[in-house]
């Protein structure tokens, strides 16, 4: 009897096809006046064959993902539903371009194969997590994006377009609050989901894919990013997709289409409109219960192992009925050819070809300005650099107060050495701020919003500077208490900044390599102690062992010292002698000014490169 039912429900759904065919609604965004002046070229999204397995310890395959076929038309708000593990997002992110794992199967957008360099510049990807700047505001993040993204709508014109979004959106009322986060109050969760969203929109994709924007909303939260997704779809004519988990009926009906997959392995059981998705579940034999959620109650019979798991039966039901009908409509989307990438890009007002829809003028201002504002608003961005040196600067003056006048050569260089330590650990207390910066600016490079370059020099032209200042004051702070002759301090200044200088670019390195602050420290500190104790005094190019006396040609400590105790240790009686026993030689200042430059060189260079190729975002 379970066999001929089955029939009977085949029966049922060839007989239905039609008719859910035929009640695919007219996309107001496509077709009615109301469509907004701002909408976009449109894009269409045809995707073959996608599929996905992951390689086990054992040498076995997994199929995450069997091929799956699909088109969806400008306009259209999508819902991507299943149970856990059937590989929805997995989908998505291979239809953003988002994958970086291997995967097989094309995509399309407008019949043509997605180009690597341009997608981003029509696409926009909303992950899970907020990952923003707490000291930021709501009204500075959207607007970022928005310059970022969209060029000669002139201040004005942003100005517009930020108060459509915060408007839409329902976060006109906190525009002026800060994003905030673990350490900084600010908005609450829901609405910070919602700036990432309006983000997202901001950047006028006419693609948008959005990765459970409403997973830990509360339910109204979750219907006003739907409902503001909806408007954006409708107005703009953006094709948006979104994966989301048992939304609730209210919510589901905002969609115009549903794509729902089973698991073990993640295979297709509807893909239609969402409007047809009762008729669909009677025509298969399974009616929806009165006064029960439809998108709940398929999902129930399509989760493996629940009581009314019916997964087999729907998927034999599509890949008997709906695929071929799909497979038809992707084989026409696949020969019907609109515009490329780059003809959607020259039909905008401004046109710009490349990578990066704004120049990197613009990229650079956005950021240093951006910069300036958070590091401005966080007390410790201020504090680490500027005030702590100071405080130690006092605290070690006062311990080596006129050590020049009452001391001995001996602990003029245990001063001059503490003077160098103090500087050698000035940025490492940064490191922590720069890789949570790196952490954002990772999110925002993958949408192409700005290049790693304009990052990085952003940053230096801020925490340089103040880091500079810090040190400076600390130099000087100490070398007052000291009791020196002032006809040294133009030389003991130049050879700390320096010194400073090389080990603020070594931290940048070791900032943007690191996987977080722990192992930051952990890998700095232990080079930090060599060239400390390589700095010729500690250990002296005398008494240092014949296969390590290489590492006095790279140590910044050993050059400042030695440079310190030319100009300085005559003075002292025993002076002379004490140079010559730990091995200085004169005439290695110049040598030792090039090499520590071409560190800070290298060091900037790598700098660059590491935030490149490491810690990209992977999925």
């Amino acid at each position: 009897s379970m066999q001929s039912a089955s029939i009977q429900a085949d029966c049922q759904a060839s007989s239905m096809l039609q008719t859910i065919s035929a009640s695919r609604p007219v996309r107001p965004s496509v077709m009615s006046s109301s469509r907004s002046p701002l909408a976009l070229p449109s894009a269409s999204l045809t995707f073959k064959d996608l599929a996905f397995s992951v390689a086990l310890p054992n040498g076995d395959t997994k199929t995450v993902l069997e091929p799956c076929s699909g088109h969806f038309e400008p306009g259209q708000l999508v819902a991507f539903m299943g149970p856990s593990g059937c590989g929805k997002s997995t989908l998505l992110d291979m239809l953003a371009m988002k994958k970086t794992a291997k995967y097989s199967g094309e995509v399309l957008v407008n019949g043509h194969a997605r180009d690597a360099r341009l997608f981003r510049r029509i696409a926009a990807y909303v992950g899970q997590e907020d990952v923003m700047p707490a000291h930021w505001r709501v009204r500075e993040a959207i607007r970022f994006n928005i310059a970022l993204k969209t060029q000669g709508l002139g201040a004005q014109g942003q100005d517009a377009v930020v108060d459509l979004l915060l408007e839409a959106f329902g976060l006109a009322g906190v525009a002026d609050t800060y994003i905030g986060g673990s350490q900084v109050r600010g908005i609450s969760g829901g609405q910070r989901r919602r700036v990432t969203l309006a983000r997202g929109v901001a950047a006028r994709a006419s693609i948008m894919f959005c990765d459970e924007p409403t997973s830990g909303l509360s339910a109204t939260d979750a219907e006003l990013c739907i409902k503001a997704l909806r408007a954006i779809a409708s107005r703009l004519g953006v094709l948006i997709l979104v994966v989301i988990h048992q939304p609730r009926i209210e919510v589901a009906q905002l969609f115009d289409t549903l794509l729902m997959l089973t698991s073990n392995p993640g295979r297709m059981t509807y893909l239609g409109p969402m409007a047809s998705v009762v008729t669909y579940m009677e025509a298969c034999g399974c009616p929806v219960p009165e006064y029960v959620n439809p998108t709940d109650y398929f999902l129930d019979l399509t989760t493996p192992g629940l009581k009314l798991d019916a997964s087999e039966h729907f998927v034999d039901t599509f890949r008997k009925t709906l695929k071929p009908g799909i497979c038809e409509m992707v084989g026409r989307a696949c020969g019907s050819k609109g515009l490329t990438i780059r003809e959607m890009l020259q039909a905008m007002p401004v046109a710009r070809p490349g990578k990066y829809a704004a120049p990197f003028t613009t990229q650079f201002t956005q950021l240093l300005r951006r910069k300036l504002a958070i590091t401005m608003r966080n007390p410790l961005a201020i504090g680490l650099p500027l005030v702590l040196p100071v405080a130690m600067a006092i605290i070690v003056g006062t311990v080596f107060l006129d050590i020049a006048g009452k001391g001995s050569i001996k602990d003029v260089i245990s001063f001059l050495f503490v003077l160098m330590t103090g500087l050698c650990f000035g940025g490492i207390q940064l490191m922590p701020i720069q890789i949570e910066e790196r952490g954002f600016m990772k999110y925002e490079t993958s949408e192409a919003l700005y290049s790693e370059l304009a990052s990085a020099l952003a940053s230096f032209c801020v925490d340089v500077p103040l880091s500079f200042i810090g040190a400076a004051y600390q130099a000087l702070i100490i070398f007052a208490f000291s009791g020196l002759d002032s006809e040294y301090l133009e030389e003991v200044f130049f050879w700390c900044m320096l010194l400073f200088i090389v080990y603020d670019s070594f931290y940048s390195v070791v900032a943007a390599f690191a996987e977080d602050a722990q192992q930051a420290q952990a890998l700095a500190t232990p080079i930090i102690s060599i060239f400390m104790l390589f700095n010729g005094f500690v250990v002296s190019k005398t008494s240092a062992p014949s296969w390590l006396r290489w590492i006095f040609l790279f140590s910044p400590n050993g050059y400042v010292m030695q440079a310190f105790m030319e100009r300085i240790g005559p003075r002292y009686p025993g002076g002379d002698f004490l140079l010559q026993r730990l091995g200085y030689v004169d005439g290695e200042n110049m040598q030792g000014i090039a090499i520590m430059l071409c560190m800070t060189a290298l060091f900037r260079v790598l700098q660059l490169v590491l935030l490149r190729k490491l810690h990209n975002v992977q999925k």
